[in-house]
C-alpha cells in the first residue's frame, strides 16, 4: 500500500467535470491516438504545434505536453514557446523526452527543456529517465534496451535535480519524486506491442494533472499512471482482439470507458519501493 492515496473515480469525475483543454505539442507518428486519448478520459484536445500562435493557444488551455518524438528545429523553439507559456500561467506541464541518450541534439534538446521549464511531470521510458539522470542507458532509436534495475534510484534523482515528478514507463512503471519512488503493478504486455502507448500515457498524465490539482503532481501522476495501466488491462480481458491492431482500438474503447465503470480503487495496485 502506498502513502499516497489515490481517487481513481474522483480523478475521472473531475476530469469529466471540466473537460480540460490540454495543447499537446507531439510527434507526427501518433498524434491522433494522442488527441483520441485526451477525449476519451473527458479532456478537450488540440494539437497546436505552430510558433506563432501556440503560446495563446496554451495560455487558453488548462494543461499542455510537450512531446518531442520527432522534433526538429522549428520544433525545439515551439516547445519551448508553449512551456514557457505554461509556468507563465500556472499550467501543468507534461515533457516526454523521447529518445533521449540515442543522439547528442536530442539529448541537448531534452536537457533544454527540463532545465529551463518549469516541469510538472517528466515522462520517460527507463533508458530515457537513466540517461536524464546522468546514468549509462542503452537507448535504440526511440526505445529502452537493456535491464535498469535502478530505475527507482535513477527516478528520485531526476525528480530531486529537476525538481518534479518522474514517471518512468516500462515492464514496472515507477513514478518518483524527491522524496521516494512507487512501483505500480498495472498494465498488459499487448500495450508492449502498440507504437504510441508511450505518448499515449503521456498526454495521460497532462489531462490528470489538469483535472487534479495543480499542488498534488504526485497523485495525479499516480493516478494516470494507474488508471491508464488499468484500461489496458480492460482492453485486454473485455475488449475482443486478434493482435495488435484491434488491441489499440479495444484500448482507445478502454478509456472511453473508464469514466462509466471507474475501478474503485488504484492503491492496491502501488507500492513504496524507495524512501528518501
Amino acid at each position: 500500500m502506498s502513502e499516497v492515496e489515490t481517487d481513481l473515480a474522483g480523478a475521472l469525475g473531475a476530469i469529466a467535470d471540466t473537460e480540460p483543454l490540454i495543447n499537446a505539442v507531439t510527434n507526427n507518428v501518433t498524434v491522433n491516438d494522442v488527441a483520441n486519448v485526451t477525449l476519451h478520459w473527458g479532456g478537450l484536445p488540440v494539437m497546436s504545434d505552430d510558433e506563432r500562435e501556440v503560446g495563446d493557444m496554451v495560455a487558453a488551455a488548462d494543461g499542455c505536453l510537450l512531446n518531442m518524438g520527432t522534433v526538429d528545429e522549428a520544433g525545439e523553439a515551439t516547445m519551448l514557446t508553449a512551456g514557457g507559456a505554461a509556468s507563465e500561467h500556472g499550467l501543468p506541464l507534461v515533457v516526454d523526452p523521447v529518445g533521449v541518450g540515442a543522439t547528442p541534439t536530442r539529448t541537448r534538446v531534452a536537457t533544454r527543456l527540463v532545465e529551463e521549464l518549469d516541469v510538472t511531470v517528466l515522462k520517460g521510458n527507463h533508458a530515457e529517465i537513466t540517461a536524464l539522470s546522468g546514468a549509462d542507458a542503452e537507448v535504440r532509436g526511440v526505445e529502452s534496451v537493456g535491464e535498469y534495475a535502478e530505475i527507482a534510484e535513477r527516478a528520485v534523482s531526476c525528480a530531486r535535480e529537476y525538481d518534479t515528478v518522474v514517471v518512468a514507463s516500462g515492464e514496472t512503471d515507477v513514478v518518483a519524486d524527491a522524496e521516494g519512488a512507487y512501483e505500480l503493478a498495472v498494465g498488459h504486455p499487448m500495450m508492449g506491442q502498440v507504437v504510441g502507448t508511450g505518448c499515449m500515457l503521456g498526454v495521460t498524465l497532462a489531462t490528470f494533472a489538469a483535472g487534479i490539482e495543480l499542488d498534488r503532481p504526485l497523485e495525479a501522476a499516480l493516478s494516470g499512471a494507474v488508471g491508464f495501466g488499468l484500461a489496458g488491462e480492460r482492453a485486454a480481458t473485455d475488449g475482443s482482439y486478434d493482435g495488435p491492431a484491434s488491441y489499440r482500438i479495444a484500448f482507445l474503447d478502454a478509456v472511453a470507458g473508464m469514466a462509466d465503470r471507474p475501478p474503485e480503487s488504484g492503491n492496491e495496485r502501488i507500492e513504496r519501493v524507495l524512501s528518501a
